[in-house]
Order: structure tokens, then sequence, then C-alpha cells
């Protein structure tokens, strides 16, 4: 099913790739945005395409399971497909940042497989931020970061940009149109985060709750985007998108049997599962394609196997 779909995407690619394509959006900025709703899904029609189109790539969160996002890449670059615009939310805003920046997938491939893109996500293991915690927040108060999170989030910004530039890398500078989806805190909000330095709206797309300090910018507050607006496809719509392939890296939500609940902090991951599950179904109904690869057993935080077989 998976490479019949990506045959099927081959095909109607390169048909709109023959008639020509657009080179950037002119919107550049920090854009309130809302997450699909089923009605909105349901009342769905995909408008004509007048002129040029415009292929849209949306890229969902999943940690570790980002990986899988940059095998879909790498397939679909051989493939010779090329994206106008991109969005993505959290890990799948770090691996459209890097497709937008024009590094390779097989360079950022590197970075799950090695495990370096999770070891400066968490620089210090789990269990020893939370021992520490008390300690932590005694800090906290000669932090700039004051914000409540286990980790600062700095090293894994300077990871990702440092490993790839040496200067300050505007999002509104990059040829093809990126937007890095975060929630705004203070009012509740998703947001498209279409301007500034793209290390810190790949830190705050980032950020989850209480894993990570949220990020501040421009007078609001941002955290992970998966938390209300998980597969960007909507929001690569409002890019300008007239054709939307999205990157679903979920685990698939089917039922389970009952000793497989019994385990410890089952029943959290069987929640939070069926919670990925909810808020996505809305917004991959609004996609052309949707590519979903097998990511059952790749943990959030994986350090150790963050490649599916």
């Amino acid at each position: 099913m998976f490479y019949k779909r990506l045959l099927t995407l081959v095909l109607i690619a390169n048909i709109l790739n023959a008639i020509g394509l657009p080179a950037r959006a002119d919107n550049c900025g920090i854009f309130e945005t809302t997450a699909a709703e089923r009605s909105e899904a349901k009342s769905f029609n995909r408008r004509p395409i007048v002129g040029k189109p415009k292929i849209g790539l949306a890229l969902g969160g999943g940690g570790a399971r980002g990986a899988a996002e940059v095998g879909v890449l790498k397939v679909l670059q051989k493939a010779g497909i090329e994206f106008d615009c991109v969005a993505g939310t959290s890990v799948g805003a770090v691996v459209g940042g890097f497709y937008c920046l024009g590094i390779s997938p097989e360079v950022v491939e590197r970075e799950f497989t090695g495990g370096a893109l999770m070891r400066n996500y968490m620089a210090e293991p789990l269990v020893f931020r939370i021992l520490g915690a008390p300690f932590l927040a005694i800090l906290a108060k000669f932090s700039r970061n004051k914000y409540d999170g286990l980790y600062g989030g700095d090293r894994f910004r300077n990871y990702l940009v440092g490993r790839h530039a040496t200067d300050e890398i505007l999002i509104e500078d990059i040829k093809k149109p990126f937007a890095a989806i975060a929630l705004n805190v203070i009012d509740g909000k998703p947001y498209m985060i279409r301007k500034g330095d793209i290390g810190y709206a790949l830190q705050a797309s980032c950020a989850v709750p209480a894993l990570q300090k949220p990020v501040e910018i421009d007078g609001m507050l941002f955290s992970d985007g998966g938390v209300v607006c998980n597969l960007p496809v909507k929001q690569c719509r409002e890019l300008g998108a007239d054709f939307v392939v999205a990157v679903n890296i979920d685990e698939s939500f089917a039922p389970v049997p009952l000793k497989a609940l019994t385990k410890p902090g089952s029943m959290a991951r069987r929640f939070l599962s069926w919670e990925l599950y909810d808020i996505d179904q809305a917004q991959e109904a609004l996609a052309d394609i949707t590519i979903h690869p097998e990511t059952t057993g790749v943990s959030l935080i994986s350090k150790r196997k963050c490649w599916p077989n």
C-alpha cells in the first residue's frame, strides 16, 4: 500500500511538474491559524487549479519517528519530486526546515541513525533530570529562560543550526516557503512561524510541554505544535499549496489485546496514541495524498531505535 501511494504520487507530481511551478510565497510573519475540524473536513472541496499549481508537503510530529519522514523524502527525491512549500510540526518542522535549506535527506538521515538528534534534544538522561528537578528549579531563577521545563532547549537549537550553518538563518530568506507550527501557550492557539531565526522556530515547534522549556518569540510563548496541530495539512494549504502530500508518522491506532494494557505506562501511551490519532483525522482528510510509514514500536523519545525497518 505504501509503495502504491508513492507510485500514484510520482505520476501526479510528474504531471504537475510538467505544467510549471511558482517559486515562493510572499507572506512572512507569525500568523495565528486553527486546527482542522471534522465538519471542515467533511465540507472540504478541493479548489480547481488555475495557472501554475503549487505542491505542498505537510510533515507531522512524532519525535524519533521523524526518521521515517527522512526515508520518505529520500524516495520522493529519487523519483524527481520537489515541493514548493513545506509546513512542519515538531520533528516534522526539523525535517522540513532542513529540506527547505537544501540539506540532503542522506545528511539528515545520519542525524537520526547515529542518535545525535535525540541526544542533543535530551542532553542528559531523563531520569537524571527528573531526580535533579528540585535543584534545577533553583538554578532556573538565574537562567535566561525561566519557564518550566526539564531541558532548556538551547543546546538542541545550536545543534540543529550549528551543524549546517555558521550564521543566523532567517526563515523569510529561505527560497522555499516554510512554516514551523507551534502552540502559543499564552492564548492557547496554534501559529505558523514564517519569519525570524529558523533555529528558534524549530526549537519552539519541538518544545514538548514539561520536557523542554517553551520559547519566547515576539511576546508570545511557544511550545510543541503537536498538542493541537500535529499534521499541518491545513497550514500547508494556507501557504498556498494547491496539492498537498502529508506524511503521518504516528503509530496506527488499532485494537490491542487486553494484556497489552497491563504493563506500566501502557495506558498513558495508549491515550497519547488515541489523542494523536483523533487530532490527525480531520487534517489528514484535507490532504490529497497521505503517506503513513510503519512506525509501530518506535518511541517518541527513543535514542536507540529511531530508524523503522
